[in-house]
């Protein structure tokens, strides 16, 4: 089995796999902690192919696929944007967001072949930052590469969960 991760440009296919995954992971995601109405407002408003194509050709944005097989499996977002923790003051840092993986029978290193690609990414960056919503199955691969929770409660991106910041120092 061949599990790699690499960056994504903005072409028809890598919008095409962004698509797929965006759509499916937050259904994955949200199904159970949402209202039908609201997840299908936060996948029209995020996830349609004009947002992705800004998204993924903003230079505030990286995005990594990681392939089972050359099957799309998972995906990040690295990015400058977003509600920063306030204690980050004038830190140089960096935010991993939109981090999913699809069921799969090697889960766990799909997610750390996700995980470690990310933080090599930010490595140059003082501070790597997460916010995630309280109860995600993602917390304990953060908290396993060394982020730890933040005492500040948020509301994550676009959707009424409650959510915990999470940070990396390098």
């Amino acid at each position: 089995m061949n599990i790699i991760t690499k960056f994504t440009v903005a072409t028809e296919q890598g919008i095409e796999v962004l698509s797929m995954l965006t759509k499916a992971l937050a259904v994955e995601k949200f199904a159970q902690l949402l209202k039908p109405a609201e997840l299908d407002r936060y996948i029209v408003e995020n996830f349609n192919i004009n947002t992705l194509v800004n998204e993924i050709n903003s230079m505030s944005n990286q995005w990594l696929v990681t392939y089972v097989d050359d099957q799309p499996m998972g995906y990040a977002r690295i990015t400058s944007k977003g509600q920063k923790p306030a204690n980050l003051g004038g830190k140089r840092a960096i935010r991993i967001a939109d981090f999913g993986v699809c069921p799969h029978e090697v889960q766990p290193q799909i997610e750390a072949s996700l995980m470690d690609k990310c933080l090599a990414v930010c490595s140059s960056y003082e501070i790597i930052w997460i916010n995630e919503p309280i109860g995600s199955s993602f917390i304990e691969i953060f908290e396993q590469k060394g982020f730890i929770k933040q005492q500040e409660i948020s509301q994550f991106d676009g959707v009424p969960l409650e959510s915990a910041y999470y940070l990396k120092v390098n």
